[in-house]
């Protein structure tokens, strides 16, 4: 709808005042009508520069199967302190190409046990959402599904842990700090 109105503005507004400004230029060739009509047509292609750059900020990342291969870890950044540090050295996860996914409890670097299963997608939109079917029994964690926090560069999975609350995985390799 948004297109809409920029094309009633720019047919009715824009268009009709640039050819009266070239119309004044004809019959009186001063160079305030040419710089005025080229001061309206880079302040149109500025608005329409900045307005694709802002679509592409809001846009979402459209995921299918293949992003979700890879390493996970905990997510510092969204929220720190102790119990992010704790789980950080506690739980990750990897999701190989084979849709085989395997989640490890750990100690830091040592891997004290790991929670086999599976992966599938469903797409019930444009972008394709993450199923697990694991082994049982299972850690808590993987009890759900998780919920896909998506950015124009990429996502967050969400698993809603009865213990810890929300825990947030992204990509990323596990190092020791």
């Amino acid at each position: 709808m948004g297109y809409f109105f920029f094309d009633l503005f720019f047919l009715f507004i824009v268009v009709p005042v640039i050819i009266i400004l070239f119309i004044l230029w004809l019959i009186n060739p001063k160079k305030i009508f040419i710089k005025t009509i080229f001061g309206i047509l880079i302040g149109l292609f500025s608005l329409i520069v900045l307005s694709g750059i802002f679509n592409f900020l809001r846009s979402k990342k459209v995921l299918s199967k293949d992003d979700y291969y890879g390493n996970y870890v905990i997510d510092k950044e969204i929220i720190s302190g102790k119990q992010a540090d704790w789980q950080y050295d506690h739980f990750r996860f990897e999701i190989k190409d084979n849709d085989s996914v395997y989640f490890y409890e750990t100690d830091k670097n040592k891997i004290l046990q790991t929670y086999r299963g599976s992966i599938s997608t469903v797409k019930p939109y444009n972008s394709e959402r993450l199923v697990l079917h694991m082994t049982q029994p299972t850690h808590h964690i993987l009890s759900t599904n998780p919920t896909i926090y998506r950015s124009a560069w990429g996502f967050t999975l969400v698993f809603e842990s009865p213990k810890f609350g929300n825990m947030f995985f992204v990509k990323g390799n596990w190092k020791e700090e």
